[in-house]
């Protein structure tokens, strides 16, 4: 398989399932997330699906560095088995906290998934440096994105 044909599907992969989440969440935003009380600093809703899509690319792109380097194989399969829970944890919380209504079970979630991608960050930096880096806005935004569930989970309790 070439190096374009990886690029692509990695990149597709990765932006097409979290669009599914956006997706499948999408009808709470303006029903039941728009009722929560929310701190000030809450960004608007719009900001959301640009910041996420931008991640998600970052993913899918140190995903295929990741995939297309020459490390050793076993490194290699380590390192995506931990990208690709570390996505399922993410996908999860979309669920626990729009769909269940869960504030409280989301923010423990997030924070599995924050050590997850902590873990990813590690497990991509073994095998290429670039990678690793591409994941630090991710592991930024989801630390913001725990401190806004906590707030929205206490202001909301």
């Amino acid at each position: 398989m070439s190096n374009t044909t990886k690029l692509v599907i990695s990149i597709v992969l990765t932006v097409g399932f979290g669009l599914l989440g956006g997706i499948s969440t999408a009808s709470e935003i303006q029903t039941w997330y728009l009722h929560l009380n929310k701190p000030s600093w809450n960004p608007p809703n719009w900001l959301f699906a640009p910041v996420w899509t931008s991640l998600y690319l970052l993913m899918g792109i140190a995903f295929y560095l990741v995939w297309r380097s020459t490390a050793d194989t076993d490194k290699k399969q380590w390192a995506i088995i931990i990208f690709i829970a570390q996505f399922a944890l993410n996908f999860a919380w979309s669920h626990i906290f729009f769909k269940e209504h869960q504030m409280g079970w989301a923010f423990v979630e997030i924070v599995v998934l924050w050590l997850a991608i902590l873990c990813t960050i590690i497990a991509f930096g073994s095998i290429h440096k670039t990678a690793a880096w591409l994941l630090v806005p991710y592991i930024s935004w989801v630390s913001f994105a725990a401190i806004l569930n906590y707030t929205i989970w206490q202001l909301n309790a």
